[in-house]
């Protein structure tokens, strides 16, 4: 019987099965769990997908990574999460033809409009059986730093799930308006948002501190609590990432816009890099994807580090209409640079040491020529962003979010360098209307003096859209959650949230 567990990047000693890596979130080393091989989808399997749902298809791919779970628990979990009760859409994914060989993946029809929900709706089954099986009798501690969207996503995700808890930290002045009207408006008896004097990097920073911190842990032992995690630097946010772009390569295969073994070029607008590390690994197991293209915006620490094999934080942080990727600390590099260096676990803690201490380092040759294989990278400015914003609505009727709109502008700069015409995917990572205040002022508006609801109304009108009702519908919840603390009181109020 086929075994999958898992390996801490820095230290590959760790054999550990997926309902640990799961419930645990990080490594004690302070490593990311990674698969310990990639399992291979022939051309068979994949074309047996094709006319499946994408619950089914969510189903067939997790049982190669969860394989300490029995097939009820997995699709215990899958049709929990991928049902029209969470998704307005039957087909939890949709995908819209911009042009011909240009398809947007709407990534966000879930419950709070961004493309979280598709991992995020899935993780409380997939930690909650978890903890059965590791943890069991113990409360689970879920802390989140957002740039915006998982914290809502995540939220929502764990509101009143029996035996966990979850403190979400965001940037206080780093997330849309609508963004903060979700999460401090959240609902639920075991949820706690808390704003932060800083960036999102200063938030994942302090995450990462409190789950290592023994002073910490050790209060939370006393108190039958456990740490876990559900930012991707969770496996089980990470995995059901995969899904959706094996989901879209066999659903434009079905739809006739791809014959079998054509290649598929992917971008994706990211700061974390956890979404385009989705699609790589979809493209190591064997979905024939071309190039990735990595989308960054003013703060393109992704797009040098992808040109030259330096990755240097040390630079000024951008507060752009793309919040999501106002990001300088992407954790999800260190799992492709694990897999770049064949394991080499005395590299990865070398490098991030020196992430850590000196805020760069460079890779070796042999992982620059890997990365520039597999990746492109280009980045855009806010009013490039919303240039692309203009040109899509003007040309095409299409209305994008600004993180989409990185993507476009991206691709398009792409395309005119390179002259690939592969047709492509486009990750569409959020609803317009999360973003409108910048959404209504690249198409022309007028935003002085307006409220974010007042806008809605003024967006709609003018693109003859509509906004989610779970957006609008924030209008008439109370704020729950105020005020804001510092960066160095983040690991006292988690502590205060869990005795309470």
């Amino acid at each position: 019987m086929f075994v999958m567990n898992y390996k801490s990047t820095r230290d590959v000693k760790v054999n550990v099965p997926s309902a640990y890596a799961i419930s645990q979130g990080l490594s004690s080393d302070g490593g990311l769990f990674v698969p310990e091989n990639l399992p291979k989808l022939s051309e068979e399997k994949i074309m047996s997908l094709c006319d499946m749902s994408y619950a089914e298809r969510a189903y067939e791919i997790f049982r190669l990574f969860l394989t300490d779970f029995t097939d009820d628990e997995i699709k215990h979990c899958v049709n929990g999460a991928y049902n029209d009760k969470n998704f307005a859409t039957d087909n939890i994914a949709e995908i819209s033809h911009l042009i011909p060989g240009t398809y947007i993946l709407e990534l966000w029809h879930g419950p709070t409009c961004a493309f979280k929900d598709m991992a995020l709706q899935i993780l409380p089954y997939l930690l909650t059986t978890s903890a059965k099986k590791t943890i069991d009798g113990k409360k689970i501690s879920i802390l989140v730093a957002t740039s915006g969207d998982t914290g809502k996503a995540a939220l929502e995700g764990f509101k009143d799930v029996d035996g966990t808890s979850i403190m979400v930290f965001y940037p206080e002045d780093g997330v849309s308006n609508m963004q903060k009207r979700q999460m401090t408006t959240q609902e639920g008896s075991n949820v706690n948002v808390c704003a932060v004097v800083g960036n999102f990097d200063d938030c994942q920073s302090g995450v990462k501190q409190i789950f290592t911190d023994k002073s910490v842990i050790a209060q939370l032992e006393k108190a039958n609590t456990v740490f876990s995690s559900a930012n991707s630097i969770n496996w089980g946010r990470l995995a059901p990432q995969i899904i959706y772009y094996v989901s879209s390569y066999v659903q434009l295969v079905k739809d006739g816009e791809l014959k079998y073994g054509e290649k598929l070029n992917v971008v994706v607008p990211t700061g974390n890099f956890g979404n385009i590390l989705a699609a790589y690994y979809a493209k190591q197991m064997g979905i024939p994807i071309g190039k990735l293209i990595c989308a960054s915006n003013a703060n393109n620490v992704l797009t040098d580090f992808i040109n030259t094999g330096i990755y240097d934080r040390n630079r000024k942080f951008y507060t752009t209409v793309s919040p999501s990727m106002d990001i300088l600390i992407s954790s999800n590099l260190e799992r492709l640079l694990y897999h770049l260096t064949g394991e080499n676990d005395k590299l990865i803690n070398e490098w991030f040491t020196a992430l850590k201490n000196d805020g760069r380092y460079e890779v070796n040759d042999s992982v620059k020529a890997a990365i520039k294989e597999n990746f492109y990278a280009g980045c855009c400015d806010d009013e490039q962003t919303k240039g692309a914003i203009k040109e899509v609505f003007d040309e095409y009727s299409y209305l994008m979010d600004t993180h989409t709109a990185v993507a476009y502008k991206v691709y398009e700069d792409y395309k005119k360098k390179t002259g690939d015409n592969t047709k492509t995917l486009i990750a569409s990572t959020a609803n317009p209307y999360k973003f409108g205040f910048a959404v209504y002022d690249a198409l022309g508006g007028e935003t002085e003096g307006v409220d974010e609801f007042e806008l809605i109304g003024k967006l709609e009108k003018l693109t003859k859209t509509t906004c989610p009702k779970a957006l609008s519908d924030t209008k008439n919840k109370p704020v729950r959650f105020t005020g804001s603390i510092k960066p160095e009181e983040m690991a006292e109020a988690v502590l205060e949230f869990i005795n309470k």
